[in-house]
């Protein structure tokens, strides 16, 4: 049994505490409202966030400092836009050492950090080469009822990631290790961008052609961006890359594509989030891809078009027929540059 602090009461935290419960781990799960600490000891369930029942050994603070208290391993899965207020916080009251592990999607805007890299710069005694990123298509719903999952856990500590692999994996949870650590953060976060891209085709009105068109070149897009900064294109082949892609794009249960859904049907922005009432990832990342595209000088078009629906309010139908009128080209040409650029002699 190991001591496990979760850090994040929402639809996804709650879900990873009941896997680590399952697994006969001592697990507290940190909010920081008071109310929905009490709720969940009292009624060992979570209803605004996941249709589950909370096992008993499951104790929910509102204290970060009673939450982390002992424990071995700490699991942060805030949203990204609350990562360094609440690593600033979890430097300040940590007293031993403990393996961080986050399973939060997302890219700071403006800083264009990933969420390990903004761990290890609020936490001074905790190296970015030893934090831990989980990382897949795990609906939380799903997960929270025990039905087949599988994600993937990667470090360039390799002992850290072995480590996380054995607290999660069970026989409804199976996890994978991964040493393509830039990889399987930017698949987990970029995918929700073309997500985004999905549910505003479903509120067109656009059928099945057009949406698998979107999830194809956006992952495109997604290993155009991830090989300029040292992933593995072949990274994007698995489960933080067209795992979580075809989960995310295509099931009702994502927040990005009932988000874009409703873009999709008319409503703006801030209508859109009001209404979600939940951190919608995909938003922010949107912003900081751009910013990332733009830095790095990568090519993606559908990035560019949602930006400018979020951000420039273009009509979502003007930025379909921008994308279906570009210039032609050969579907192979990010292929065959990606092989000239590492394989030739």
């Amino acid at each position: 049994m190991t001591k496990v602090a979760v850090l994040g009461a929402g639809s996804w935290g709650t879900a990873l505490s009941i896997v680590l419960a399952d697994n006969g781990h001592d697990v507290r799960l940190w909010t920081h409202r008071y109310e929905q600490a009490e709720a969940i000891n009292q009624t060992h369930k979570n209803e605004q966030y996941l249709d589950a029942d909370i096992p008993e050994q499951i104790k929910a603070f509102h204290t970060l400092d009673k939450a982390v208290e002992d424990v071995s391993a700490i699991i942060i899965v805030v949203p990204t836009k609350a990562i360094r207020e609440v690593c600033s916080e979890l430097a300040k009251t940590v007293k031993k050492p403990a393996t961080i592990v986050h399973a939060t999607k997302g890219i700071e805007p403006e800083s264009l950090k990933r969420v390990s890299q903004m761990i290890g710069e609020e936490m001074a005694d905790y190296n970015y080469e030893d934090v831990v990123v989980l990382s897949g298509p795990s609906h939380a719903e799903e997960v929270g009822k025990r039905q087949p999952t599988t994600v993937t856990v990667s470090s360039i500590n390799s002992k850290n990631a072995a480590f996380a692999q054995d607290l999660f994996i069970n026989e409804s949870f199976r996890v994978y290790t991964s040493n393509d650590m830039v990889g399987i953060e930017l698949g987990g976060a970029l995918k929700n961008i073309i997500a985004l891209g999905a549910g505003i085709s479903d509120g067109l009105g656009y059928g099945d052609n057009a949406k698998a068109a979107l999830i194809t070149r956006g992952l495109a897009e997604i290993a155009r961006l991830g090989a300029s900064l040292g992933a593995s294109p072949l990274t994007f082949l698995g489960l933080p890359g067209v795992g979580d892609l075809i989960v995310t794009c295509t099931s009702h249960h994502s927040r990005n594509w009932r988000a874009g859904n409703l873009l999709g049907k008319g409503q703006k922005i801030d209508e859109v989030l009001e209404q979600m009432g939940m951190v919608v990832e995909g938003v922010r990342t949107t912003k900081a891809a751009y910013q990332f595209a733009t830095a790095q000088q990568i090519e993606m078009p559908i990035t560019e078009g949602l930006y400018d629906i979020l951000f420039n309010d273009k009509k979502p139908k003007d930025v379909v027929e921008q994308l279906m009128n570009r210039n032609k080209r050969d579907e192979m040409d990010d292929i065959t540059s990606f092989l000239r650029a590492n394989f030739a002699e």
